[in-house]
This record gives structure tokens, C-alpha cells and sequence, in this order.
């Protein structure tokens, strides 16, 4: 394979019942092969969710509709992007109960979900509504990398989370209309559902997420401050959806940046500052095993 060429990535989700989550499985699985498809998909009753690469354009628009003539692309939020080297190793296509896991039962969002706002109106309103609760229903690494100014970080580790940090800090009394976001639109599409179900009245959130903002957005106008965490070996993204300036710690899978790597805690491939004092014996030699082999596949050792 010529790791030279250009590979055209796709973030996607949507949420439609699907009755045979085996059957999708085995011909996606199929049809990714013969088109030399990497990434991770995730198939559920609620939906599909996942982040594919292609070695070419042609091969990912076929895939695609591949994928509209399995379930529909109407309402798929789908984003495109590049990478100059493929941005995953293998392809991973796994079947779970939710495809974004919040795991209260009587969240449907094939049937509700808040206010989808495109990146403009999403810009506007932002400015025209400061005081408005605008919760990043991601995780606190991510959150630490980049957000909207003034955006409330609910300081969560897993999204299962979410649900204790409204109870806690939000009521449908007080907060009579709330907007969320999340990198690509899943993650706030499902908690929108949430929190319609739980009573409040106007919940609003970014379509296409973070990523289509960054996209859409100038950098100039822009609202957002930092980069956007995406789960590939890109690491982070910015405005015109670029490759931003964080690494990838083995060790943890958290970001890490200049200064982390200047830590004396961090080495490269193995740990950083976050977990290095976590690291157990058997955790090291599998992962200095595992650099020493990459280094010797790229020519380094």
C-alpha cells in the first residue's frame, strides 16, 4: 500500500431502529473488505455510529452507499475529512446495545431529540443568548483540549455521567431552554432526547457537532477556543478541520501536547505525566515491546 496517498475519512451516526443487528454486522464487514475500508463501526438496535477510512474517495462514496442502501443515509450526519496517513490499523465492527452508551431506558431518540441548529444559527444564538445554560456533553480530557468560550464543562470521565450532572445542576424549572454540543452531534443528539424526556422544554443542540462548526465557521468570527479531541491517530482537529498540534499517549490514550512532552514523566510510546504512576511491569513491556516494533517498521530502530 503507497502510504503516500491521501486517505478520505468519515465520521457518521445515525439513529434508526434496526431489526438485525447480526445481518448488518456480517455484510458490512463484507463489503469494507473489498473496498479496503479501516475503522470502527458500531452497530446496534438504536442505530450506527463510527469513524471509517478509504484509500481513495471513490472507494469511501461506495461505501456510503453501501451503507444508505443498508439504513438510510436521510438524517445520517456524515462528515468528511483527509488524512496523509491512514488514520486506523485495522477494521472493527462491533455490535452493542446502545451506540452511544447512557444507559437510561427510556431515551429514544429515534422517536425525540432537541433543536438541531446549523453552525450559523448555532454562532448566532450563542452571541445572542450569553446567559444560556450551553453545556459540552463531552469528557473532561476532551474538554481539556478546546471548547465554546463560556461553555460549562460538566466534568464527566464517561458520558453514562451526564445524567447525575443534570440532576445536580440543572433543573426544567429554572432552566427553561439549554443548548449542548459534543464533537460530531451523537453524544448531544441522544442527551437532547434525555433531556426532553426529563421535562425540559427547549433543548437545543449543534448539528453535525463541533467538527462541522470548525468546518463552516471562519476562524476569525469564530466562538470556539482551543482544539477538537477525534478518536483517530489524528488526535486533534482545527479550524478548516486541519490537523492540530496533540500527540497520542499509549500509556492512557489522553492527548498530549508540547509541555506534556517535555514532562519529566513522559516517554514516548510508553506513559505520560496522567499515568505514569499506573503503569504496572507487564503494561510497560507490552508497550515499549509494541514502540520498538513500530520504530523498526518505520525505518527508526
Amino acid at each position: 500500500m503507497n502510504h503516500a496517498m491521501t486517505w478520505t475519512v468519515a465520521a457518521l451516526y445515525k439513529f434508526v431502529k434496526i431489526a438485525d443487528r447480526e445481518a448488518l454486522q456480517i455484510a458490512l464487514k463484507e463489503k469494507a473488505k473489498t473496498l479496503e475500508v479501516y475503522g470502527s463501526l458500531l452497530v446496534a438496535n438504536e442505530g450506527l455510529n463510527g469513524t471509517i477510512c478509504a484509500p481513495s474517495r471513490d472507494a469511501m462514496d461506495t461505501m456510503i452507499a453501501f451503507i444508505d442502501e443498508k439504513v438510510g443515509i436521510e438524517r445520517m450526519e456524515l462528515k468528511y475529512s483527509t488524512a496523509e496517513l491512514r488514520p486506523f490499523r485495522r477494521l472493527k465492527i462491533r455490535l452493542k446495545k446502545e451506540i452511544v452508551t447512557l444507559r437510561q431506558d427510556h431515551v429514544d431518540p429515534t422517536q425525540q431529540v432537541g433543536t438541531y441548529l446549523t453552525p450559523r444559527e448555532w454562532h448566532e444564538m450563542l452571541k445572542a443568548n450569553p446567559d444560556m445554560p450551553v453545556i459540552d456533553t463531552r469528557n473532561d480530557y476532551e474538554v481539556e483540549i478546546g471548547t465554546f468560550k463560556n461553555a460549562i464543562d460538566p466534568k464527566t470521565k464517561v458520558f453514562t455521567e451526564f445524567p447525575d450532572f443534570v440532576s445536580k445542576h440543572l433543573s426544567p424549572e429554572k432552566n427553561k431552554k439549554v443548548a449542548m454540543f459534543c464533537t460530531g452531534g451523537i453524544r448531544c443528539e441522544k442527551a437532547s432526547s434525555y433531556m426532553l424526556a426529563e421535562g425540559y422544554e427547549e433543548v437545543y443542540h449543534l448539528k453535525g457537532g463541533i467538527l462541522k462548526y470548525l468546518e463552516d465557521i471562519p476562524e476569525e468570527e469564530s466562538l470556539w477556543d482551543g482544539e477538537c479531541y477525534v478518536f483517530d491517530h489524528r488526535v486533534s482537529l482545527g479550524h478548516g478541520l486541519k490537523q492540530g498540534t496533540y500527540d497520542y499517549c499509549f500509556g492512557c490514550g489522553f492527548p498530549i501536547n508540547a509541555e506534556d512532552k517535555s514532562h519529566e514523566s513522559y516517554e514516548e510510546g510508553i506513559c505520560c505525566k496522567r499515568c505514569v504512576d499506573d503503569l504496572t511491569p507487564e503494561k510497560r513491556k507490552a508497550l515499549t515491546d509494541r514502540h520498538t516494533h513500530l520504530k523498526t517498521l518505520n525505518g527508526v530502530a
